[in-house]
């Protein structure tokens, strides 16, 4: 099994999305995509790439019976030209991830499970579950805070909840072993999105 994930980028050299492995091998082969070179971003069709692969020794490898392909880290699309807009999926385990395990009331860190969902503005209140309405909180904090708004209770949120933005446009969070030759796109990708919101 081919684990590991490539940045897809879109004709403008944008980054528009991460796909497994398999699906940017299967672009790259239906010459739907170009292999961008880590270095010095040079692009490969599926051929020049595989000629390129028996040069290479380092990086990440698929295996096949004839063919030992490197897998490439950034692939660019050939005929596509717009953005795919994923939603950020309203959970629990994204709420966890944008708060980033952080009590939002008193600001100390904490283990999963000593933390718990908080409404800032209480269902008797009229809160609901929304990203603008939930946040993290420690047990001591949330107790303390009781079915009352941070202005009653005199608990200032130390920041105000929204809807996150991981890899602005892609929807996705940035992979634990980060891939440096991403990073040229990323940055462009979260200025990009800065200046048109």
């Amino acid at each position: 099994m081919v684990d590991g994930q490539v940045l897809v980028l879109n004709k403008s050299w944008v980054a528009v999305n991460v796909a497994p492995v398999r699906r940017a091998i299967a672009l790259l082969y239906q010459d739907l995509a170009r292999a961008v070179h880590p270095d010095d971003y040079s692009l490969y069709d599926f051929d020049d790439w595989c000629e390129l692969s028996k040069l290479r020794s380092e990086g990440r490898f698929l295996h096949t019976p004839s063919l030992r392909v490197r897998i490439p880290e950034v692939i660019l699309l050939n005929g596509f030209n717009g953005f795919f807009h994923k939603e950020v999926r309203f959970s629990r385990r994204n709420i966890f991830e944008r708060d980033k395990n952080t009590c939002q009331y008193c600001g100390a860190k904490f283990a999963k499970s000593d933390l718990t969902i908080d409404h800032v503005v209480p269902r008797s209140k009229g809160g609901y579950d929304s990203w603008g309405n939930l946040v993290l909180a420690c047990v001591k904090c949330n107790v303390r805070k009781g079915n009352r708004t941070p202005k009653e209770s005199g608990m200032p949120l130390i920041r105000r909840p929204v809807k996150p933005h991981w890899l602005p446009t892609l929807g996705a969070r940035m992979p634990t072993s980060r891939i440096t030759s991403w990073q040229r796109f990323l940055d462009a990708a979260y200025w990009d999105v800065e200046l048109r919101e």
